[in-house]
């Protein structure tokens, strides 16, 4: 949350369709130039650079990243992995998968499963090895299961 805006003053935020016409193109190439995303939403430059502060200001836009091949990286094995634990345990545990680098997201949910897990790593027995060496040696997980990713076709 940024300190120019309290936590009121950003539920209030509103986008309208030039607000939801930038944010899909900085989705698809956060290099952008001002320039490229005035012309492309048919607004002054100074216009997007005010638009992209505000929702940069109210927590709208929270950060830019890059997007990566995950075998060009050696992640030759990935897989979604959900995580049934204890309840009351959940902060305790996503600390503890925070500290595992090849967790490349995580997502606290509600079904059968409690944390779903996106695992990237060198093959199948470095993936072996996360699931139940680091993941089911939290003491607080109680099952996981885990699906294999064929192929990545990003997002």
């Amino acid at each position: 949350m940024s300190a120019n805006l309290d936590e009121s003053e950003a539920l209030m935020v509103e986008l309208d369709e030039t607000d939801h016409a930038i944010l899909r193109m900085l989705k698809k190439d956060a290099r952008a130039s001002m320039t490229a995303i005035a012309d492309a939403v048919h607004i002054s430059r100074a216009g997007a650079h005010a638009r992209i502060k505000r929702m940069t200001d109210a927590g709208v836009i929270t950060g830019y990243t890059v997007r990566t091949d995950p075998m060009l990286l050696g992640h030759h094995a990935s897989a979604y992995v959900m995580v049934a634990i204890e309840q009351a345990s959940w902060q305790e545990v996503r600390d503890r998968l925070r500290g595992i680098v090849e967790v490349e997201h995580m997502a606290l949910m509600g079904g059968d499963f409690d944390v779903l897990l996106l695992v990237r790593a060198r093959d199948n027995r470095d993936l072996r090895r996360i699931v139940l060496e680091e993941i089911q040696a939290i003491p607080q997980v109680r099952s996981s299961r885990t699906s294999l990713i064929f192929e990545d076709w990003g997002g």
